[in-house]
């Protein structure tokens, strides 16, 4: 973090006030970032980052929002007033929110976002007293309070990676951004897989589609959407249906229902060591060949 101020502090001096940084420390307070129209401005916020809109600059006709490499790129549109934008760290699961506003002539300078818990050490003894020790009550307040995190990180390291993978994906697809738990490590990671996954359970009708994977320490989970194409059949899941080299195989609901009810959709995770899906299915013409030996 130090490194990557200092050299955009430096480009400024170099280039000049085109090329001016401005930085915001962020203390759990909203920052107010004002864009110019018609103008793109950066913020750089050295880390992997997703971005909840509020409906109001959802439309990307009035403001574009791109993130790469820990860099948001916004450039608005039209003039709007303040509205608040959740930006959350993908990694540990931090929030950080932006009060982003339009008009004509902001300023287009860069923004260099520095979390001051991590620049100023000194905010490690921000709950000490004046003096600079605490009291015994104080201290034993201080344990007491820890405690609870404490064993909870106990549980999350107990956890088997598999469980906690599996657990962030469903979280990830299903679950309200504000309540997904953080997985420290975790990323997603790109698929290389067909859009139809047809030798994952050849013998029932049944479409898969892949949905999105991530890894961790190795492992590496995979979504997938299973859709009934029998309009008078029910089936029940069982992973033994499954054709492929997993570690384990988790299903969100029990059954599919037949085709055009509520229930003929479901998602399956899959878990994988060393690889992704596309290592551990079973080519195409293995299974014609399973296929012609049971016939």
């Amino acid at each position: 973090m130090k490194r990557l101020i200092l050299a955009c502090l430096a480009s400024a001096v170099l280039a000049g006030d085109a090329l001016a940084v401005e930085i915001m420390h962020w203390e759990r307070r909203p920052l107010a970032i004002p864009l110019p129209v018609d103008e793109e401005r950066i913020v750089t916020l050295d880390r992997n980052v997703r971005v909840g809109l509020p409906p109001a600059l959802a439309n990307p006709e009035v403001l574009r929002v791109q993130s790469a490499g820990g860099v948001l790129y916004l450039k608005a549109f039209e003039a709007f007033e303040t509205q608040r934008v959740r930006v959350q760290d993908v990694e540990s699961g931090d929030v950080l929110l932006l009060d982003l506003s339009a008009r004509e002539g902001a300023s287009s300078e860069e923004i260099l976002v520095v979390d001051s818990r991590e620049a100023s050490p000194a905010r490690a003894s921000a709950s000490r007293s004046p003096s600079g020790s605490t009291s015994g009550s104080s201290g034993a307040q201080t344990s007491e309070a820890s405690r609870p995190s404490a064993q909870a990180s106990g549980r999350a390291a107990a956890t088997p990676v598999p469980v906690l993978l599996t657990r962030h994906a469903a979280q990830s697809l299903y679950a309200p951004q504000r309540t997904i738990e953080p997985l420290r490590g975790v990323s997603r990671v790109p698929m290389r897989l067909p859009e139809s996954l047809g030798t994952l359970l050849p013998s029932l009708p049944v479409s898969a589609t892949p949905l999105g994977a991530w890894r961790l320490d190795g492992w590496t989970v995979t979504a997938v959407k299973l859709e009934n194409n029998d309009r008078r059949r029910a089936f029940e899941l069982d992973p033994r249906w499954l054709q492929g080299e997993f570690y384990s195989a988790t299903f969100m609901h029990p059954y599919l229902a037949p085709r055009g009810s509520v229930e003929d959709t479901t998602t399956v995770f899959l878990v994988t060591r060393r690889g992704g899906l596309d290592r551990a299915l079973i080519p195409l013409e293995e299974t014609d060949k399973a296929e012609e030996g049971t016939s």
